[in-house]
């Protein structure tokens, strides 16, 4: 396997010729914002080790990226806080973008899961200015550590009414070591045949690859719900993950960086496509 910093040599010619069309970007569209390496690595540069912290702290990159504070909330449910940003699309159908912002008590929680909520907020950081057919919903789940807590109850909060209104989940889970890679154990096939597909035409470096246990994309598959996790790990993750090894030193910011990339196109086809197109 080549070095990440190789591979992103490759995967940058790829761009030149692969832009984010054709679903959000067009001729009435602003200049599309993307972030840099650089830009997601300083992200990390404050990455609170304290649980209690971090939540304020998601709250910060989100307004960092320019979410106005009309557009956040935090949903508070009987254990656990939720915070969502929501991107008005011009219907009511829905796609979810979920990470966790939660930690273990070993580490500073950087690989699990600073990366998907830095991931998460550049990616928005992105969008936020383009239009979008369907509504994008960003949400940084509690205590996914203790049980996927926030993102069931989410979940548990969607009526039958309102189910099929939610077209798909892209859940960020645990990038920094490796190539973006999809945990097949706990996607949807067809959202997990999306991911391979797109990261092939952009000539991205992609694998798949389970994740021992559960993460947040569980919680909508069980209310029939699409929904897919992206990581980028690699067979060094055992050392890592829920240790004390679980520093910012430890993350590529390339790793983080691919899989902003991956989830932007993944949302460019997902917006769209007819709403149970992946179901």
């Amino acid at each position: 396997m080549r070095p990440l910093a190789q591979l992103l040599i490759t995967f940058f010619l790829a761009l030149l010729i692969f832009p984010l069309t054709p679903a959000l970007t067009g001729a009435q569209q602003p200049e599309v914002k993307f972030s840099s390496t650089e830009q997601i690595k300083e992200d990390f540069n404050a990455v609170p080790c304290n649980d209690k912290e971090r939540l304020e702290a998601v709250k910060a990159l989100f307004e960092r990226a320019g979410a106005p504070s009309s557009d956040v909330s935090i949903d508070k449910y009987r254990d656990v806080e939720n915070l969502v940003v929501t991107k008005k699309g011009e219907s009511d159908e829905k796609i979810v973008i979920g990470a966790h912002y939660d930690k273990v008590p070993d580490g500073c929680g950087a690989l699990d899961n600073w990366t998907g909520i830095v991931a998460m907020s550049h990616v928005y950081r992105t969008l936020k200015d383009l239009a979008a057919k369907k509504t994008i919903v960003f949400v940084a789940f509690g205590k996914e550590e203790k049980g996927l807590i926030g993102s069931r109850a989410m979940v548990n909060a969607i009526g039958k009414d309102q189910a099929a209104q939610y077209c798909a989940m892209i859940n960020i889970d645990s990038l920094g070591i490796g190539r973006p890679q999809v945990a097949d154990n706990l996607s949807s096939k067809k959202l997990a045949q999306l991911a391979a597909d797109v990261a092939k035409e952009m000539e991205m470096p992609f694998s798949h690859a389970d994740i021992a246990g559960g993460s947040d994309s569980t919680a909508f598959i069980g209310k029939k719900i699409p929904a897919v996790t992206i990581h980028g790990m690699d067979n060094s993750w055992p050392k890592i993950l829920h240790s004390s090894n679980d520093q910012a030193s430890k993350v590529n910011s390339v790793s983080v960086y691919l899989g902003y990339r991956l989830v932007l196109v993944m949302i460019s086809r997902l917006d769209q496509s007819p709403c149970d197109a992946f179901r």
